[in-house]
């Protein structure tokens, strides 16, 4: 099989030759700077590290590095607009072209929230008087077009489009998260008025970027996290009646747009009571398959929806990426594999980004296991 074969034999729940691997085709399943440094002088490559988003301090991951761990996979991001460059403060924070403002402590891996244009108190007024950024700026979508058609028709690999339709997590850093959860339970309805402007955004975006790519794609993933360690961020009834409709009109755009690609949704933490829902509203396939969190364990997740949805991601990195030896870390694929590879419907990749404290030897150990023992017996 190709890669791209097996990709999507694997997301249609029938059993590919092998479990597919990704690596670095999303913003969710990729790696940080320091931890990609780290790596790439492990491995002897020696090339710059790109940012491929300087909040999260991820890095894009070089071909190189794809071929040596032989992923299935290769990923399309949206750019950057023409009429918006980051504002530089002077204490080292930014302001980006929501308004929000972050800035990275010392200490610190990441850019954190420090204000929010909302955080003051949400109003009709301030929504109609904020000064929205463009999802239709060209630079969004430039060169994306000649980057699809070469890989859908170049290359073999199964192509990603990274889709910023992250409209639950983008009202919030709007409103400031304290007063996000206050709003969803007081002020519901005003609350709906700045999510159908995110929503209104993600839409419109999406739109230009699928008629950039066309056919050329394979995938269209988009992240927002509605779990967290314990559970849902909210009640399941709180979220079908305020965020699930509005993830439906999202997905079912997608799905219309795109001509029935797998959709391919983000959410970190534990969503197995709101699993239903998202298969409902057309999800495909959900990552990052959080074990550690609540309710998330592989076996009951395989065992009550493998037949309807598919997993990406799985490998934990809470514990064994960073604190196990390769050893463990193998030991850890082959179980994933175990559970979530028979009949298909499962992407190998570590739990969300790999983080500054993954050694290089583990990383090696994730892909070269993933590879050495994902082959299907029958195949």
């Amino acid at each position: 099989m190709t890669p791209r074969e097996r990709v999507l034999a694997a997301l249609n729940h029938q059993q590919p030759d092998r479990i597919p691997l990704d690596f670095g085709s999303t913003n969710c399943t990729g790696i940080t700077k320091g931890a990609y440094e780290r790596l790439k002088d492990y491995l002897g490559i020696k090339k710059e590290t790109v940012l491929m988003d300087r909040v999260l301090q991820l890095a894009i991951v070089d071909e190189e590095v794809l071929e040596r761990f032989r992923i299935d996979t290769r990923g399309l991001f949206i750019g950057p607009p023409d009429n918006w460059q980051d504002i530089e403060l002077p204490d080292g924070s930014f302001q980006d072209e929501w308004g929000v403002i972050r800035k990275k402590p010392p200490s610190s891996f990441y850019y954190d929230l420090v204000y929010s244009p909302f955080q003051d108190g949400l109003s009709e007024e301030k929504l109609e008087s904020h000064n929205w950024p463009d999802p239709m700026d060209p630079g969004r979508v430039r060169g994306l077009a000649e980057r699809a058609a070469y890989l859908h028709q170049e290359t073999d690999y199964a192509v990603v489009l990274q889709i910023k339709g992250g409209f639950i997590t983008q009202s919030q850093y709007l409103r400031g998260f304290e007063g996000w959860f206050i709003d969803l339970l007081l002020e519901p309805e005003l609350l709906g008025k700045l999510l159908d402007r995110t929503l209104d955004f993600a839409i419109k975006l999406a739109g230009q970027a699928l008629d950039a790519v066309g056919d050329n794609v394979d995938v269209l993933m988009f992240g927002d996290d509605i779990g967290i360690q314990t559970g849902p961020m909210f009640s399941p009834e709180v979220y079908r009646e305020v965020i699930k409709p509005r993830q439906a009109k999202f997905v079912g755009f997608l799905k219309e747009r795109s001509g029935g690609k797998k959709v391919l949704m983000h959410t970190c933490g534990s969503v197995f009571d709101l699993m239903e829902d998202l298969i409902e509203i057309g999800i495909d396939v959900y990552n990052p398959v959080q074990t550690t969190a609540v309710k998330m364990d592989p076996v009951a997740l395989k065992e009550t929806f493998g037949g309807r949805m598919a997993f990406w991601g799985g490998i934990d990195t809470h514990r064994v990426l960073p604190k196990g030896s390769p050893e463990d870390v193998r030991r850890e694929v082959a179980k994933m594999i175990d559970l979530l590879g028979p009949g298909g419907g499962y992407v190998l990749n570590s739990v969300h980004n790999i983080q500054p404290d993954v050694p290089p030897e583990n990383i090696c150990a994730l892909f070269d296991a993933g590879w050495e023992l994902g082959k299907y017996k029958d195949a």
